[in-house]
């Protein structure tokens, strides 16, 4: 983000442009000329207070939903300088985003700029380019106070949702962190995939294929028929052993493959997720960038229409580098009727434009824009669709390949591209040979984790959430702890192969992994137990059906079809009458509390249990005289399925695995955060040290190995000492570089000045001079993306 120093300028021209990003205000004032001056708000300037100097709630429900907004600490100094610029032009023009969010921030600045939203001038651009900017100035319009409620609603929703919720979330569910109106709904779709997939029953069948070849040339065919069993698939290899293959008909079906409509935010989510791995929260904010610098439209709509000229570029653009028989102009309509968040699709402001970005990252999102774009507007590709049929001579049973020619490239020559299957000319009667055939097991698959691409697909199909709101909602939910992204590889299973082989059938087993987890989305055990909680006890939070219409209900607001406080009282009666009712919840029944099994050793219970920080065993009960142990969850283990032989193995833990040279303790544990190493016991001088372990397994380390990791933990620690002044004083070098820090303290080394060179008093100095520890800073905060 650009510093707040960015708005210090006086302005000298009586025209006033007020945007909300100093990267957007640059790039317009370039456009504008000399009679304008363009400054920024920094993104939002107040939100709703949580309480007034005189305790009231920010937001009085009882007296109409009135709401109490305070400007942000960190935005004073922005306030203050646009006031002084403000009182010195003649005219003020807003020119915010052209969103709800947009709108409200233009509101925001009427208010506290003092000026007029009957006759302040408002104007609005989906791109960033000298004629788009005068067009708008040509074209002013006046605050949209229908759109500004839409706004307010979500933002009020929103904030009773959490300030009555999430205490109850706090008292009644271990280990609770919040509730949202739209992520929690998100959470429950997470929670029930992954219950699916545990649900599943998995099944295995035998596919055969085989590579059959006609004049030198090879193709795969699949048998039209599987087999349930390792033994009909054995006794179907064994009856080709004398077999002939031939073809019995070839057919081929020309076909077409059109493109897809250029990218909403949704879509542009999901495709750069799929094509390019981007997470939601990373693209957005590289569309942002690249709208702000000119380079693309307003990236946040659920339209995919193109504008006259934006066709027309496109158009002339494809005749003059593939030719006349390359362009297809196609208008695409937006699905949702109420789509309303921008006017026009995500597009190139200009769609020559081949280089947008020094910056590999945007570049690469661009050009997906850019190839999205122009593919829209090009020819279908034409295929011509090939499928042979071959008869066996000792079976019914046929084999079949298909293969697939792109007669045209179309719109492939640009975006998508085509993996052709090309069959050898054959036709009926032909006689092939076989060089191998093979039965293979296959599984039958569960349903697929959510990505952030395929989540932000689902929540758009539901209704849930609109463009603005979806990376939004995937960030908060794994923040928050609920959900969190896969990386594992998968694990191994056998799968069987039967090969016939010189007349003999023969039989192999291989290894394939299966149930990675890399880029999913997981719901977390606290996950489970926050959708769980909502849905027994407040199931309209967690609703699809009713978390979609009240996203409608904004919409009407917007459209002046529905009162904003009445929509607001409809939601906010039955939702405060289950926040009454939530008192009568027993903490103790919240979650998964199930005996395991009875500890042979000492003969107490071992209970699977939802604790402050997440899932663990515990063994012996709160009534006993002595006091219960604990044990985390182990990885990968579910409160409802583990075993008494894998929670005995967790008690097993911290193992003691022997000494260090100088005589200190070395533990092997499992904590909050993971699986470590202890070196060490805390007395009231001393303190252990602590060696997380990321590979190696706590319940079989050996002590030779921790002793390894321990000594290289050491080392880190001596290299991290740049100097110690013996009174508390020390140089590290830490995560984002040299510091110095007395223990209560941290002061930055200027960039110019060599850490090693530092004097003690020079230390004392710059700590001195620096802010408290835990003190923030004033930081501009820009509108999430």
């Amino acid at each position: 983000m650009e510093p707040c120093a960015s708005v210090q300028k006086e302005p000298m021209s009586k025209n006033l442009v007020i945007v909300e990003s100093p990267a957007k205000a640059k790039t317009i004032e370039k456009y504008l000329g000399k009679d304008f001056t363009v400054l920024s708000s920094i993104g939002h300037i107040r939100s709703i207070a949580k309480k007034t100097k005189d305790g009231r709630p920010g937001v009085d429900v009882a007296n109409g939903f009135e709401t109490i907004y305070e400007i942000d600490p960190e935005k004073r100094k922005v306030i203050s300088e646009l006031k002084k610029a403000t009182k010195a032009a003649d005219t003020v023009w807003l020119a915010t985003d052209e969103d709800r969010e947009g709108e409200a921030i233009a509101w925001h600045l009427c208010e506290v700029l003092g000026l007029d939203t009957k006759t302040t001038k408002r104007i609005v651009f989906h791109e960033i380019t000298k004629s788009a900017i005068e067009e708008a100035v040509k074209n002013p319009r006046t605050v949209d106070m229908h759109l500004v409620e839409a706004q307010q609603a979500r933002q009020i929703l929103d904030r009773i949702v959490g300030f009555e919720l999430s205490p109850v979330v706090w008292q009644k569910v271990p280990g609770g962190k919040s509730a949202g109106r739209v992520q929690s709904p998100a959470v429950r779709l997470l929670v029930e995939r992954e219950r699916e997939i545990t649900a599943f029953e998995g099944s295995s069948q035998f596919k055969v294929t085989a590579l059959l070849f006609h004049d030198g040339q090879e193709f795969k065919a699949e048998l039209s028929e599987r087999f349930d069993s390792e033994a009909d698939a054995a006794k179907f290899l064994a009856s080709l052993k004398d077999a002939t293959y031939s073809v019995s008909d070839v057919s081929k079906t020309p076909g077409t493959r059109n493109p897809a409509a250029p990218f909403t935010t949704s879509t542009l989510q999901q495709e750069a997720n799929s094509k390019l791995g981007y997470g939601s929260k990373a693209t957005m904010s590289s569309a942002q960038k690249l709208y702000q610098d000119g380079k693309i439209t307003y990236m946040r709509t659920d339209n995919p229409v193109l504008s006259g000229q934006a066709i027309a570029a496109a158009t002339d653009y494809i005749k003059s580098l593939y030719g006349p028989e390359y362009s297809t102009v196609r208008k695409f309509k937006a699905k949702n009727a109420s789509a309303q968040e921008a006017h026009e699709a995500i597009r190139p402001t200009d769609v020559t434009r081949e280089t947008a970005s020094n910056n590999e990252y945007d570049q690469k999102l661009y050009d997906l824009i850019r190839r999205r774009t122009l593919a829209s507007q090009m020819a279908p590709a034409k295929l011509e669709k090939t499928t042979v049929t071959v008869t066996i001579s000792s079976d019914k049973r046929t084999f079949v390949a298909k293969g697939e020619v792109i007669v045209f490239d179309g719109f492939l020559r640009v975006y998508g591209g085509g993996k052709e299957e090309i069959l050898p000319p054959l036709k009926a009667k032909d006689t092939l040979g076989a060089s191998e055939v093979e039965a293979r097991e296959v599984f039958a698959r569960p349903p697929a984790r959510y990505t952030e691409g395929s989540l932000v697909k689902k929540l758009e199909e539901l209704g849930i959430g609109r463009p603005s709101t979806y990376a939004t909602i995937i960030d908060t939910v794994q923040t928050r702890g609920y959900v969190e992204k896969g990386d594992g590889e998968g694990e191994p299973r056998d799968v069987v192969v039967l090969k016939l082989l010189e007349g003999e059938v023969d039989r192999e087993v291989v290894q394939e992994k299966t149930g990675s987890t890399k880029g999913k989305l997981i719901p977390t055990p606290s996950g489970e137990l926050i959708a769980d909680f909502l849905t027994n006890h407040f199931e309209p939070i967690v609703n699809y059906g009713f978390t979609a219409s009240v996203e409608e209900h904004f919409d009407d607001i917007a459209e002046n079809s529905l009162s904003r406080n009445k929509m607001l009282q409809e939601f906010y009666d039955p939702f405060h009458e289950l926040i009454a009712k939530s008192s009568d919840i027993d903490r103790s029944k919240v979650g998964t509390n199930r005996e395991v099994g009875i500890d042979p050793k000492s003969g107490k219970p071992i209970l699977a249990r939802f604790g402050r920080f997440g899932p663990m065993l515990q063994l012996g009960s709160q009534d006993d005289d002595e006091k219960p142990e604990f044990a985390p969850l182990p990885k990968g283990a579910k409160l409802e399925t583990i075993t008494l032989e894998e929670a005995l193995e967790a008690f097993k833990l911290p193992r003691l695995l022997g000494e260090t040279e100088d005589g200190l303790p070395i533990r092997a544990n499992v904590g909050r955060f993971g699986p470590f190493l202890q070196v060490g016991t805390k007395t009231k001088t001393t303190k252990p040290l602590y060696v997380s372990l990321k590979e190696d397994d706590p319940h079989d380390i050996t002590l030779e190995r921790a002793l390894e990791l321990y000594a290289e933990k050491l080392k880190a620690e001596a290299e991290k000492n740049i100097a110690d002044f013996g009174d508390g004083v020390k140089v590290l070098n830490g995560r984002f570089g040299p510091y110095i820090t007395d223990g209560k303290k941290n002061a930055k080394i200027p960039k110019d000045t060599d850490p090693k060179s530092i004097t003690h008093d020079e230390a004392k100095k710059l700590l001195a001079d620096a802010p408290a520890k835990g003190a923030r800073r004033p930081r501009a905060r820009k509108k999430a993306s």
